[in-house]
């Protein structure tokens, strides 16, 4: 009698591969029990599996209502219990996503950002005084290291004050006698790349 195998090529294809046939199997049962109550306790069971399989992702935003929402397609959207969350439609997870209308608003010097502009306005409003003073002076600090960011090349103080100045159309001017923070200050450096073994093994050769 010819033996005849069982290969995943002639099963049901599953609905999420990445939990596997045996969960499959579990929820094929679960949808064949009668009683609701037990329904929704073996339902609840198989949410508590799911969780275990991955529980690095336990601390993601609304985790047990994905599973409920992953329980649900492998029910073909035909889960019929007690669950603690509105369960999806395949209309409604098939719905394209809300499009994102791209800004138009224009920044004078974009590795300064747009926040920078903001700050600027807020400034202006101030009161002509030492807080004001320290406010500008914090700025261009700010958008010291936000230069240095964006070009790892040294930046005059001066050339942060015009900057400053040009951004707020003359309304704040920057007291020349400040001293900016130095770039090291600023910018925090970028760790050593490459394997830690092999910077030892070149250690001990020395």
């Amino acid at each position: 009698m010819k033996q005849k195998f069982d290969y995943n090529t002639t099963r049901d294809p599953l609905k999420l591969p990445e939990y596997g046939r045996s969960l499959q199997r579990m929820v094929d049962y679960m949808q064949t029990i009668e009683d609701r109550k037990e329904r929704t306790r073996a339902a609840r069971t198989i949410i508590s599996i799911m969780a275990g399989m991955y529980p690095q992702t336990r601390d993601l935003e609304d985790f047990e209502h994905k599973l409920w929402d992953h329980l649900a397609i492998m029910t073909n959207f035909q889960l019929d219990v007690d669950a603690p969350y509105e369960m999806p439609t395949e209309e409604k997870l098939a719905e394209k996503p809300r499009r994102v209308p791209y800004t138009s608003r224009k920044i004078r010097f974009k590795h300064y950002g747009y926040l920078v502009e903001e700050i600027i306005k807020e400034i202006i409003r101030l009161e002509d005084g030492p807080a004001k003073e320290q406010a500008i002076e914090d700025l261009a600090n700010q958008m010291k290291r936000q230069y240095l960011m964006w070009n790892r090349r040294q930046v005059s103080d001066e050339a942060i004050f015009k900057d400053l100045e040009t951004l707020s159309q003359g309304a704040l001017k920057v007291n020349r006698n400040i001293v900016l923070r130095s770039d090291k200050d600023l910018v925090i450096p970028m760790p050593p790349t490459g394997n830690r073994h092999s910077r030892r093994s070149k250690k001990r050769k020395k």
